[in-house]
């Protein structure tokens, strides 16, 4: 078996040599024209007057959109269900809702005389009263109909108030956490190619489908005319699962032009045009028996959205599975504020949720003088107990035991700020991780060709977590091929569809849908072997066949796969597989299927300065099969590196007065370097949750975040004795409580 080792990455030597080419390294087009989004400098507001004349006598300018020549297009359609699927309108009218929103575009011959050009516009604005401060206006949230996924925004089961307040132990705590962002290595980007009455759009993007309806809905275009090329994506986590303005704006202007036109948000553009995670404020409430047993849990959340487009992360979710409570009540309300939209950010929901949950579990452990381990594992539940049916699988507490077994937890010291090392107080730090698994519909093409080669096709996208590798592996194995005979084709509209890279559900849905084809192709195959007076494989019985090396075998019979195919197929055999959305598989909804993770930390906090260094993390984690472990492991080390940022360094913060993001540049949103994180390990236990789909496989990429801020967090009070709630962690609000030594 191919599947479940370790294969190298099969598009790495087109990654390290430079051959693996980007939306925006796309030449096959020619020479193309060049656009500069330029940006409103106000928060709220309309445009009074607007003058690009001479923007337009600068050199080389071929075009200036604005909302006065900006062709018609078609409207948000707000009946459709997913964001990513509806039209994304720009330069629709005079009106400013953000600071940052496009208010012209510039084409011109070259990316600096575009850039230049866009200088050179001037517009003037009536401001109107923005609402940018989250405290000041946290009174005015209201309750979404559902939060993201399908959610219900609101869950109750027992008498919560009623169980509190029975419960001997109880921690009622608030927690805060800031605006944060994807920004991935490679910014958003686009290369737009009129071809006749097409267009082929090159885009950064995690699903194209969405990105071919949206682009298609948007322009009011047949979506037949419409290409979206995406084989190569340099990170999303998030971000990309939607076309954003460059993609709209370079298409109307290619369309009008009749010129390929590349266009490249910068660094600075991300932080108001692609979405953010929204800040929140969350109450969590843990009582509890003398023994740790939880009797009640609530856990109340509230974030803010814009206005326009209501984004309503699922923050509270992650309290609905994850320990058993008789009485449980969970919540979402959203404030409205004139700043760019909420929008999925690399496991929305779990990563902001568990690092205010897995805090509420410390301090309740503190409270009880407990083990923290310890308490979670008498906390396990039997069944989900809010929807009452059974896990699929459930190995958290095998996590626990095994991370603490690795990673020393027995020498943690019992009293925070206990243990020094010269200027260094030294502690540890722990929390439990679950994240949903998610099944969307998903199909995948193999072509079996007449030399014995496979060709898989689906629109997957790889955003660099290596769908190329695993599908290889699947493929191989499916049809006994050695994997250099496998090649794998991604990211084209014209392919059978997917609901891409995003969700953690893109291995997992297209490998099963891999999977499923590669076995119907191994049926027609058989069928015609066995009914074939010419084949060695005439008349002989089917449950006894192997494929391995090439070569279809029943006991000492054999015959090669491309002689079977050329004599049966000669133009080639194919077959199509495909997953269905969750919603409609019966598993779904008779098991709670989630995934599952243990987090433990040591820091160092410096005495004098408050510096906090992390100085060893482990995960331990079940994501029942995993399909590639080198791989998987690379994608949870990177989800934990996450967590490292949003408990000490990741920080959004807007100006009240304009609504500006002031921390907009990678200088001042400040992300882990390799220097912050010495030594980190991810342990994958083994697994297959055959009630997930037919490879017992679910989602890993996100998991690694979800609860590894706590886990440092956990670890910071532990080493100090202070509680930080207000994350990041980060020096001012430890140093006036930091202990004295006499």
């Amino acid at each position: 078996m191919i599947t479940g080792r370790a294969l190298n990455r099969v598009d790495g030597p087109l990654k390290v040599t430079g051959r693996a080419t980007y939306a925006y390294e796309q030449w096959e087009a020619g020479q193309p024209l060049y656009g500069v989004v330029v940006g409103a400098t106000i928060g709220k507001g309309r445009i009074t007057r607007i003058d690009t004349a001479e923007a337009e006598r600068a050199p080389g300018v071929r075009m200036v959109m604005t909302h006065r020549n900006a062709p018609a297009q078609g409207p948000r359609d707000e009946s459709i269900q997913f964001e990513y699927w509806r039209a994304q309108p720009v330069l629709t009218g005079p009106e400013v809702h953000h600071h940052g929103e496009p208010v012209a575009f510039v084409v011109a011959t070259t990316f600096e005389e575009a850039r230049g050009a866009a200088g050179l516009i001037h517009v003037e604005y009536a401001e109107g009263r923005g609402r940018f401060d989250f405290a000041a206006h946290e009174t005015e949230a209201y309750v979404p109909k559902v939060v993201n996924a399908g959610l219900p925004a609101d869950t109750a089961v027992g008498d919560f108030a009623a169980g509190f307040a029975g419960a001997p132990v109880r921690v009622d705590q608030r927690y805060t956490t800031p605006y944060e962002f994807s920004m991935p290595m490679e910014p958003h980007a686009c290369l737009v190619e009129p071809r006749g009455e097409d267009l082929i759009v090159h885009v950064s993007c995690q699903i194209v489908d969405a990105a071919w309806t949206s682009v298609a809905a948007t322009l009011g275009m047949d979506p037949e005319r419409i290409h979206i090329v995406s084989p190569y994506v340099g990170g999303g986590f998030g971000s990309k699962l939607g076309v954003h303005a460059e993609t709209i704006l370079a298409a109307l202007a290619a369309r009008a032009l009749r010129r390929p036109v590349k266009a490249a948000l910068t660094r600075q553009q991300l932080f108001q045009l692609v979405g953010m995670r929204p800040t929140s404020s969350q109450r969590v409430r843990l009582g509890a028996g003398r023994d740790g047993r939880l009797a009640a849990i609530a856990h109340d959340v509230t974030m803010h959205t814009s206005p326009d487009v209501e984004y309503a992360e699922q923050t509270a979710a992650t309290s609905r599975s994850l320990y058993a409570a008789p009485h449980r009540a969970t919540s979402h309300r959203m404030v409205p504020l004139d700043l760019p939209r909420g929008a999925d950010v690399r496991a929305p929901g779990e990563a902001p949720g568990l690092l205010a949950v897995e805090s509420a579990m410390d301090e309740l452990a503190d409270a009880l003088g407990m083990d923290p381990v310890e308490l979670r594992i008498r906390n396990e539940p039997t069944v989900d107990p809010e929807r009452g049916v059974p896990y699929s699988e459930r190995h958290l507490v095998d996590c626990l035991r095994e991370g603490a077994r690795r990673f020393g937890w027995e020498r943690r010291p019992a009293t925070p700020a206990s243990v020094r090392e010269g200027r260094w107080l030294v502690g540890y730090g722990m929390a439990a991780a679950i994240r949903g698994h998610f099944q969307a519909p998903t199909a995948v093409r193999v072509r079996l060709e007449a030399d014995g080669t496979a060709v898989v096709r689906t629109d997957m996208t790889d955003i660099g977590t290596g769908t190329y590798t695993v599908l290889t592996q699947v493929a191989a194995d499916g049809l006994g091929l050695p994997p250099d005979r496998v090649r794998i084709e991604l990211g084209r509209s014209g392919y059978p569809r997917s609901w891409g890279s995003g969700g953690s559900w893109g291995a997992a849905n297209s490998g099963t849908a891999t999977d499923r084809a590669c076995a119907a192709l191994r049926s027609q195959l058989l069928d015609a072997a066995r009914s074939d007076p010419h084949s060695p494989l005439h008349g002989l019985p089917a449950a006894g066949a192997v494929f391995a090396d090439g070569h279809v075998r029943i006991g000492d019979a054999s015959e090669t796969l491309g002689a079977l195919v050329r004599r049966h197929h000669p133009e080639g055999l194919e077959a199509v597989g495909e997953t269905l959305f969750m919603a409609d598989d019966p598993n779904y909804a008779a098991y709670s299927i989630h995934t599952y993770g243990a987090h433990f930390a040591e820091v160092g906090v410096d005495a004098d300065t408050a510096e906090i260094r992390l100085r060893r993390m482990l995960g331990v984690f079940s994501v029942g099969r995993a399909l590639n472990p080198k791989t998987a492991r690379s994608q949870l080390i990177g989800g934990m590196i996450w967590g490292v940022g949003a408990a000490l360094e990741e920080e959004a913060v807007v100006d009240p007065r304009s609504g500006a993001f002031v921390t907009r540049d990678l200088a001042h949103y400040l992300l882990p370097a390799h220097a912050d994180v010495p030594d980190i390990d991810a342990v994958l236990l083994d697994g297959h949750d055959a009630r997930a789909n037919t490879l017992g496989a679910k989602g890993v990429g996100e998991l690694g975040i979800c609860g590894a801020g706590a886990a440092i967090a956990n670890a910071v009070h532990n080493a100090t004795g202070i509680r930080v709630r207000n994350f990041p962690i980060t020096l001012e609000k430890l140093l006036p409580g930091l202990p004295v030594e006499d």
